[in-house]
């Protein structure tokens, strides 16, 4: 398939004042009658009206290149006919089964056993549950504390697992989570491998993923690390949220080898990371590493609500109803989710995300060596983050510059997020399908915003 055909050919075109008199109505329609937990709006003040494969299109007839994905979600982009010709054909059929089998429901779990990494490959099994990753978190969880009669759990800093109690108790950030204290108890927190702040103050990458490593399997051998036996770890191979922070190969690796010598059940959370969003099909497989139970969300349901997870199938010990959930039978999800997975390994998806972000990266790279705020670029296929900071010598973050840079690039025609643990890093999610051009050009407008601000700054 021509990517170039599942666009809006003439973005980014910005026609009005962002946001334009429509947005504005609408925007104070929504504040009037939604609860003030809304956010997104507040940043990118927008309403929207049409989506179209990386591309997105406001009230007004602006259209932005959409770098933002909804936050992962979008990995074939918004409205695709191969996906929405699926989708329309099996909602004539049927909605909503519960967990009774329906042959579109047991095609996406073999689908999706073929294509999990290592030895979970066609030797799994798979528990959908309700329509969010914070609920596929949830499912681990429990299964983890009934598989090894143990409470505690090990996560990471950085680590951004969901909005329920149970996967916010495993978040680390304090904005998350400081007014809803106390969570569950005996969860802790030990470095990831963020070699940019490596806390251990190493100076490589692979030394930082070392002594990352060490500390992890200190808190386990010492018995007086003040860390009782977990009942399971959990880490993203790759780190979202926390400031799209790649990892030293060898670190997960690693981890997983510790927590199997020291019988703790590993659990890669690949939901904002997975299907094919960092150049492989699952983020775990660049470091040859294989999860006891992995979560699985966002481009799980080709763009619809839905949630999993997938486990060894000696692990399956939990017993009939020990995790349910309404929307475990969204047929409609499933059926999107199938046919994205034949997209995705039809097109080699994984590659094409792997190559375009490989140039993308060595782009921002370059412009990094010039800029006096740009402290460093860092990213795996399309899931790219550039962190902001006031002076590149003592590495102190700038939320400020890195709002007004999302706040530019926005009035310029691209929505993007931001994230970090100082929300000082501007974060790139596209849609996979988004076309070399389109992708230049949001990193052009990128640079030409960072540009912007630093010239304010003299």
């Amino acid at each position: 398939m021509k990517f170039e055909e599942l666009s809006f050919e003439e973005a980014p075109s910005i026609k009005s004042t962002i946001p334009g008199p429509n947005s504005k109505k609408i925007l104070k329609l929504q504040e009037k009658i939604e609860g003030k937990p809304v956010s997104y709006p507040k940043g990118s003040p927008v309403a929207f009206a049409q989506g179209f494969g990386a591309t997105i299109k406001d009230t007004d007839g602006n259209i932005f290149i959409d770098f933002f994905g909804g936050a992962g979600v979008l990995a074939l982009g918004h409205c695709n006919p191969y996906v929405e010709e699926k989708v329309i054909e099996i909602q004539k059929k049927i909605t909503h089964t519960l967990d009774f089998p329906t042959e579109a429901r047991l095609e996406f779990v073999e689908k999706i056993r073929r294509v999990l990494p290592g030895s979970l490959k066609n030797n799994s099994k798979i528990v959908f549950g309700g329509p969010t990753g914070s609920d596929a978190v949830e499912s681990a969880i429990k299964l983890s504390k009934i598989i090894t009669k143990r409470h505690g759990i090990i996560a990471f800093e950085g680590a951004y697992h969901g909005m329920t109690s149970g996967a916010l108790a495993l978040t680390s950030g304090k904005f998350w989570k400081k007014n809803y204290l106390p969570l569950i108890s005996e969860v802790h927190f030990v470095p990831y491998a963020y070699s940019y702040r490596c806390p251990f103050k190493t100076k490589t990458a692979e030394e930082c993923a070392e002594a990352s490593a060490y500390f992890y399997e200190h808190v386990l051998e010492d018995p007086h690390s003040g860390i009782v036996d977990p009942a399971m770890t959990i880490v993203e191979p790759i780190q979202g949220e926390g400031g799209s922070i790649v990892p030293h190969n060898s670190f997960i690796k690693k981890i997983a080898e510790i927590s199997n010598k020291y019988n703790i059940p590993i659990v890669f959370d690949e939901i904002q990371a997975g299907f094919c969003r960092t150049g492989k099909f699952f983020s775990s497989e660049h470091s040859g590493a294989t999860p006891d139970i992995m979560t699985m969300s966002k481009a799980l349901g080709g763009g619809f609500p839905l949630s999993a997870i997938a486990y060894r199938q000696d692990l399956d010990v939990w017993s009939k109803a020990a995790h349910i959930g309404t929307f475990r039978g969204n047929v409609t999800a499933m059926a999107a989710g199938s046919v994205s997975i034949d997209f995705m390994l039809e097109n080699n998806l994984a590659n094409y995300a792997g190559e375009l972000g490989h140039y993308l990266l060595k782009k921002l790279e370059k412009f990094e060596n010039n800029s006096s705020i740009v402290g460093e670029t860092r990213g795996k296929g399309l899931m790219i983050g550039v962190e902001i900071v006031k002076d590149k010598e003592t590495k102190k973050p700038s939320p400020e510059l890195c709002s007004k840079i999302r706040d530019e690039m926005f009035q310029r025609g691209v929505i993007i997020e931001i994230g970090g643990h100082y929300n000082n890093v501007l974060r790139f999610l596209p849609p996979l399908i988004i076309t070399k051009k389109l992708a230049e050009s949001g990193i052009d407008i990128c640079i030409e915003s960072i540009e912007k601000i630093e010239s304010e700054l003299n």
